[in-house]
């Protein structure tokens, strides 16, 4: 089994919403080269794939899916360290990934290979608009970017 960086082909395959048009799945492999990875059968189908980033003080990990004929071979474990041991080389010491709340089957995966469910902290999201123009300024005070 090949398991090689994440390409264009790849990515399309994943776009599944909105979020995830094969322009943003483009953007994102371009925006983290080499954190994300996929695993090949020995026919050359994808079997298995995990998408990575870093915000430069921690690692995050995404869409970790490996086809239900696949499993238990040892696959998505293989994904997961290929993909810690990048960020680890960019110096991240500690890494999350975002499970959906009633994905117990990835829930037992992931406390399996020695992740801890944190509690204390709540995920919240908005969508961005493309071309928004936020107010930089008000009374005494202003934005600026670094």
């Amino acid at each position: 089994m090949k398991r090689r960086t994440l390409c264009g082909r790849q990515a399309r395959e994943l776009a599944s919403v909105a979020a995830d048009s094969r322009e943003n799945m483009e953007s994102f492999l371009s925006q983290n080269r080499g954190l994300s990875f996929v695993a090949e059968s020995a026919e050359g189908s994808l079997v298995g794939a995990l998408l990575a980033s870093c915000d430069g003080r921690r690692g995050f990990l995404y869409h970790c899916a490996v086809a239900g004929t696949h499993r238990r071979q040892g696959i998505g474990s293989a994904l997961v360290d290929r993909a810690l041991a990048a960020l680890a080389n960019l110096g991240m010491r500690k890494c999350h990934i975002f499970v959906l709340a009633d994905n117990a089957e990835g829930k037992r995966f992931w406390r399996r290979i020695g992740w801890e469910e944190r509690t204390t902290i709540t995920v919240m999201s908005h969508d961005v608009v493309a071309g928004a123009d936020a107010q930089g300024r008000g009374a005494g005070w202003r934005l600026k970017s670094w």
